[in-house]
């Protein structure tokens, strides 16, 4: 793997002056029950394996720039600078000075918008960061210990890791509260935008593409020597050939895959394809449904890729998967805190699956969720991909039905969910306009963030110093 891809990898090139990512807030209204996604993504594994970086050779220690009295130093610079190359190979191709004069710009607007989260009161406690690193090891498809060891060997400390998990997110809350409420999209250009992509021959926005993949992932070990990389990829080659033989996919996935989802036949479920890990959008591209790809590389292993559905959203064809949940929300409350929050739905989990249906999950809901649907015992009825928060997506997502949820931290609080069903539907012309007015929004929240960001830039006292040197 390249490099541990998380809500604190860089952005391209392109967008260094700003931070990218787009977010979306939920209505106003009587409670949290439009828990609409927000926040970052987080990245799927690098398509190629690397040997772990080298930690930043020691340069001399000195401030480069004051933003609002608060340093920035050389090795901060500097650290940033090897961390975007690990990541962007193409960085290198860029003068030195360059480079370190683009990633000190964004240290600085990157400060100023954390001064100004913590001058207004954003907070983001430790149990949100356990939660944050928990979802990058699991993207990664890597234990937590696996996850450390690897962010060891690229000379990152363990703090220095849970530091910036702990500043994306809450750069990630302010620009939810500050931008997200301010962009709108009508109903007439959401049906144009759906018109368009119809008319686009199936190569329209990547947002408005529907996937449903199932993987089979043969693992290759952290530090795996060329032969034991070699016996793992004849394995993932020969596991692919059986299914292309005709052999029952799912059966070969619960039988062979050492990825986590194995038990319900690797199916990934419909998304759209923004959703889905680079590397396997890109691997079936020309793929028609039914057909098996691979085995591809990643760092996780070689994965052994099957197409379920591939559909535009607009088509006459289109299908949707959609989940039915319920769930307990307890907010953040001055009189308790989020580990006095987890510990309680921890306890309604224990009350319910302890009790052979004595004790009632929408009965729990009812009396103690701080949410709208808790006169509707906690029912969020059907939901289509995208509708929730990632963090809570991402939850629900791990969910078979009748199955529920560890506690969950969210910006609204901490969620008890539990799946009740789903079902895989064509959906109504009201639901594919929300969907391309979520696809809009996001390319205007974008927009609009970018001049926010640049304003709280220009609004901050900043002070150069000496130029960053190696």
């Amino acid at each position: 793997m390249k490099h541990i891809r998380s809500i604190l990898s860089l952005a391209c090139l392109a967008t260094l002056a700003a931070t990218a990512g787009a977010q979306q807030g939920f209505r106003s209204g009587g409670g949290i029950t439009d828990i609409m996604r927000t926040g970052p993504r987080l990245a799927p594994p690098a398509a190629r394996p690397a040997a772990p970086a080298a930690p930043v050779q020691r340069a001399a220690e000195f401030i480069v720039a004051l933003v609002n009295s608060e340093p920035i130093t050389n090795t901060e610079v500097l650290t940033r600078v090897q961390r975007l190359i690990q990541e962007n190979p193409d960085a290198e191709r860029v003068p030195r000075p360059e480079l370190a004069r683009l990633v000190l710009e964004r240290l600085i607007s990157e400060r100023a918008q954390l001064q100004l989260a913590k001058e207004t009161g954003i907070k983001v406690d430790e149990i949100a960061v356990d939660q944050a690193e928990q979802t990058v090891a699991r993207q990664n498809q890597l234990t937590l210990p696996e996850l450390r060891q690897r962010v060891a060997a690229e000379g990152i400390s363990q703090q220095a890791f849970r530091n910036d998990l702990r500043d994306q997110l809450m750069l990630t809350r302010l620009r939810g509260r500050e931008v997200d409420s301010k962009v709108k999209v009508s109903d007439a250009e959401a049906d144009q935008f759906l018109q368009d992509q119809r008319n686009s021959g199936g190569k329209g926005d990547p947002s408005m593409l529907n996937l449903n993949l199932a993987q089979l992932l043969v693992a290759v070990p952290e530090n795996a020597t060329e032969a034991q990389v070699a016996q793992a990829q004849q394995k993932a080659q020969g596991l692919a050939q059986r299914a292309r033989s005709g052999e029952d996919f799912a059966k070969l996935v619960q039988t062979s895959s050492d990825a986590p989802d194995r038990a319900n036949g690797g199916a990934l479920g419909m998304r759209t394809a923004d959703r889905y890990p680079p590397l396997f959008v890109e691997a079936v591209q020309s793929t028609a449904v039914g057909g098996i790809v691979g085995p591809v590389r990643s760092g996780a292993g070689f994965h052994v890729v099957k197409v379920i559905a591939k559909e535009q959203i607009g088509s006459a064809d289109a299908v949707v998967t959609q989940t039915h949940a319920r769930h307990i929300l307890l907010q953040n409350d001055p009189k308790r805190t989020t580990e006095q929050a987890v510990a309680q739905l921890a306890e309604f989990k224990r009350r319910i699956e302890a009790s052979g249906g004595t004790v009632d999950f929408a009965s729990l809901a009812r009396d103690n969720s701080q949410d709208g649907s808790a006169k509707d015992g906690g029912d969020l009825g059907w939901a289509r991909p995208g509708m929730f928060v990632p963090e809570f997506e991402e939850a629900m997502n791990r969910l078979a039905p009748g199955q529920i949820s560890d506690p969950v931290v969210s910006r609204f609080g901490v969620h008890l969910i539990q799946v009740l069903e789903r079902r895989n539907v064509k959906p109504s012309q009201d639901e594919q306009r929300e969907a391309a007015r979520a696809v809009l929004r996001d390319q205007r929240t974008e927009e609009a963030f970018n001049t926010w960001a640049q304003e709280v830039r220009a609004r901050a006292y900043v002070e150069f110093r000496d130029p960053p040197q190696s």
